[in-house]
């Protein structure tokens, strides 16, 4: 049973950061290609940004400069570290695995709210 353990999110002004980390279970995670989606009310859920299993990352154009993601194996757990937060930032985030294109897991979701 494949589980996901999302933390971070919260309230915080425009212009300031959270981390999010994502811990997840029941998988080989070195294995895994890791990524962040974000969901808002009404919206299709877009990428955020993507690791591989070899540590290659790619970024939504929007947070390229501003988002950083991370993993560390040894702990199962992949990291999101947004600076120059902005309010259309706004949304649900949610952690992905995933090995190859079928095999597909996805966590729960974090709320990230950018408001003044």
């Amino acid at each position: 049973q494949v589980q996901f353990v999302e933390s971070g999110g919260g309230l915080v002004q425009p212009g300031g950061s959270l981390r999010l980390s994502c811990t997840v279970s029941g998988l080989t995670f070195s294995l895994y290609a890791m990524g962040w989606y974000r969901q808002t009310r009404g919206q299709q859920r877009e990428l955020v940004a993507a690791i591989s299993s070899g540590g290659t990352t790619n970024y939504a154009d929007s947070m390229k400069g501003r988002f950083t993601i991370s993993r560390d194996n040894a702990k199962n757990t992949v990291y999101l570290q947004m600076n120059s937060l902005k309010p259309e930032d706004t949304a649900v985030y949610y952690c992905r695995s995933a090995l190859g294109s079928r095999t597909i897991y996805w966590g729960q979701g974090t709320q990230v709210t950018v408001s003044s």
